[in-house]
This record gives C-alpha cells, sequence and structure tokens, in this order.
C-alpha cells in the first residue's frame, strides 16, 4: 500500500529518481509513489529536496514531513503528521 492512515498523520511509500531534468511526480507505480527529483543523491541532497517539494505540493511545513525509513535507499516511507490519506493524495493529484 502506497499511502495509508498512521496516528494523527499519513504514512506515503515513494520511490525517488534523482538526477532527473525537473521536480515531479509520475504517478503510482505499485506499492509506491514515483518521484523525480533534480538534485543529486549525494550527502542527504536528494532527501531533503524530496522533502522541500512535498511540502510545497502538499501547502505545509517541511517540519510536518519526516523521512522513517530509507535515508540511502531509492524507495522512501515518509510520515505527513496533521493530514488524512485522502487530503495528501488529492493535493499531489493522485
Amino acid at each position: 500500500m502506497w499511502i495509508r492512515p498512521e496516528d494523527d498523520g499519513t504514512i506515503l511509500v515513494c520511490r525517488v529518481r534523482p538526477n532527473a531534468g525537473r521536480n515531479s511526480i509520475e504517478g503510482v507505480r505499485d506499492d509506491h509513489v514515483s518521484v523525480h527529483l533534480s538534485a543529486p543523491a549525494v550527502e542527504g541532497k536528494a532527501n531533503k529536496a524530496l522533502v522541500a517539494f512535498l511540502a510545497k505540493q502538499l501547502h505545509i511545513a517541511k517540519s510536518k514531513i519526516s523521512l522513517k525509513v530509507g535515508e540511502k535507499a531509492r524507495t522512501k516511507v515518509l510520515f505527513i503528521s496533521g493530514m488524512a490519506p485522502e487530503e495528501v493524495s488529492g493535493l499531489l493529484g493522485l
């Protein structure tokens, strides 16, 4: 499941493709959301870019998004505080 409720927020599973031409959400594939990021996968830059990009798309502060799993992997599990899964998927256009 690529999105699910947890506690007072939402768990979102993303698969990141760094070094892309632009930041974009490519849609749901298998059990994850495919996200392309222009940032390189060096020294956590892609992780920071992912959080910043999603925060902008969801109109929330970056501090409301935390990386739970996948700091050095392409597949990342994020916790989005204070938002229901329906809100998240709607704002991301999924």
